[in-house]
């Protein structure tokens, strides 16, 4: 075998040193480059893998494509029918065409047997059956919640939820009660009740349903102002179902709020009194209302007072203050602390204020709770 470099015939001739050349590597001979054999390849060979991809896809391949674009474009319609079909025949959807029915409401006065009595707002709050009352919205309790078999246990907490923001705004709030605004009632109202409720603001009739006083407690603040904030409040809710898409929350509760004269100056001894309200509304949800927090009030049951009978209810609360008397009583005993079912009559007497005005000032009032037990009136 010839050496590193060596071409086939052997080391050329004539080259001093021969093999030991340092450029002996890169010298070719003429006996060297006629040994090189030239191959070349034919365009096919040239073209080498790159032939593949100008060829044809066999036709059942574009068959097989076709069937399975067809397939996904049937089931995409198949499922945005099947979702159609399921948002039209849901049974959770509000009733078509429903509208809320008008507010049926009624507003009894209350008049005292005698002068009402007056004194400090703390004494006359722990002579009275609202001695143990809360204060405030601490004293609106949600029942315990239980699902119905329409309604899940979330949306009967948004009902009575929705019922006790409408308490607060409508019975506590001091702006309200001053007539200062009715904004925060009106928006919790179902929108088939806004134009009933501006007319009852704006044009008070005793007709049975534009009473303002039936939405709302109101005195004339032209006359009397809240002599302490903390408003004493008990009562109770309860919830029930009226059909597959109708939800109903009753609230009964009794206000009692201490007031004194609006004047300027230096106000005399003994010139707050305790005024009573006694509501009980019924209310009325459908899933429309319990998903944007409204409510429909069906019905609205008030007694209040000390109020004369002859005094007209119906845009506000016209309070007898510390010292004050009824012209007229009514025909029979009515006590805003009892509970049980109201009774019914155009006008009633105060029998929680005639205990506690024949009481000298000072001196102990009813300091049980049972001076808020029912009775029965003739």
């Amino acid at each position: 075998m010839t050496g590193r470099g060596e071409p086939p015939e052997g080391a050329p001739e004539g080259l001093p040193g021969g093999g030991e050349d340092e450029y002996r590597s890169v010298v070719f001979d003429e006996s060297f480059v006629r040994a090189a054999r030239l191959q070349e390849f034919s365009a096919q060979e040239r073209m080498g893998e790159h032939a593949r991809a100008v060829r044809s896809l066999p036709a059942r391949h574009f068959r097989t494509g076709s069937r399975a674009v067809i397939a996904l474009i049937v089931l995409i319609a198949i499922a945005f029918a099947t979702a159609v079909y399921m948002g039209l025949s849901n049974p959770y959807q509000p009733p078509v065409g429903r509208r809320a029915e008008p507010l049926r409401s009624t507003v009894i006065p209350l008049a005292p047997r005698g002068a009402v009595p007056g004194g400090k707002a703390a004494d006359l709050f722990a002579t009275s059956p609202a001695a143990h009352f809360r204060t405030g919205a601490a004293g609106i309790n949600l029942p315990m919640t239980r699902r119905t078999e329409n309604f899940s246990d979330s949306q009967v907490t948004t009902a009575l939820t929705t019922v006790k923001d409408y308490l607060v705004a409508s019975s506590l709030d001091p702006d309200v009660l001053t007539g200062g605004s009715v904004r925060p009632v009106g928006l919790l109202l179902d929108p088939d009740q806004a134009n009933q409720f501006d007319r009852s603001m704006t044009r008070s009739a005793d007709d049975g349903q534009h009473a303002a006083t039936g939405w709302l407690v109101r005195f004339d603040p032209t006359k009397v102002t809240l002599a302490d904030p903390d408003i004493r409040v008990q009562g109770t809710l309860a919830y029930s179902e009226a059909g597959s898409d109708t939800l109903e929350v009753v609230s009964d509760h009794t206000f009692t709020y201490a007031l004194r004269p609006a004047v300027s100056g230096p106000q005399k001894a003994g010139g707050v009194s305790l005024f009573t309200v006694r509501r009980e509304l019924h209310f009325r949800f459908d899933r429309e209302d319990l998903r944007l927090h409204r409510l429909e009030l069906r019905t609205s049951y008030v007694q209040a007072g000390p109020q004369a009978c002859s005094t007209d209810t119906t845009g506000t609360l016209h309070p007898l203050l510390a010292g004050e008397r009824a012209a007229y009583r009514g025909p029979a005993g009515t006590d805003p602390y009892a509970t049980g079912r109201p009774t019914t009559a155009l006008c009633g007497t105060l029998e929680v204020s005639s205990r506690l005005s024949r009481a000298p000032e000072g001196s102990p009032g009813p300091p049980s709770p049972t001076a808020g037990a029912p009775r029965s009136h003739p």
